[in-house]
């Protein structure tokens, strides 16, 4: 298994997890990115101010880790242009179908015992198991 990082992925996790219980306990708001996203882009109203800081916290931190680190965070795409293109309008409409994304239902969601989010997350889940499948043993990419 190549990057298996488990100390950082625990840290890393336990951080987004104090991150959304704050912001549930202190606005009562969910963590999930496309409903930050959406209503900063939907409608002008007077919760602006924390959207527009969460969306500044989510890049302050990746300009963080450049600065600490030196090099920026290293992604290697695994398919081209077209295909992250389809990719990411796939994963737009399912986020407006599944009435949110994976950062809302299964981080925020689960840890509110929602039925929704724990469905939503099990679908997320076995619908990435058979692409992945599909893709790597049917497909042979």
């Amino acid at each position: 298994m190549e990057n298996f990082t488990p100390v950082s992925g625990f840290f890393g996790g336990l951080l987004i997890g104090i991150a959304s219980v704050l912001l549930l306990w202190a606005a009562g708001r969910i963590a999930g990115i496309s409903g930050i996203v959406g209503g900063l882009l939907a409608r002008p109203s007077g919760d602006t101010p924390w959207r527009v800081a969460f969306i500044a916290g989510l890049l302050i931190g990746g300009a963080l880790y450049m600065a600490a680190t030196g090099r920026p965070f290293a992604v290697e795409l695994q398919a081209g242009w077209p295909m992250m293109i389809v990719a990411g309008l796939l994963v737009g409409f399912g986020t407006r179908m599944g009435g949110g994304c994976t950062s809302g239902h299964g981080v925020c969601g689960i840890g509110r015992l929602s039925t929704r989010s724990i469905v939503a997350t099990v679908t997320f889940m076995a619908v990435a198991v058979a692409t992945v499948f599909v893709v790597r043993h049917l497909l042979g990419s």
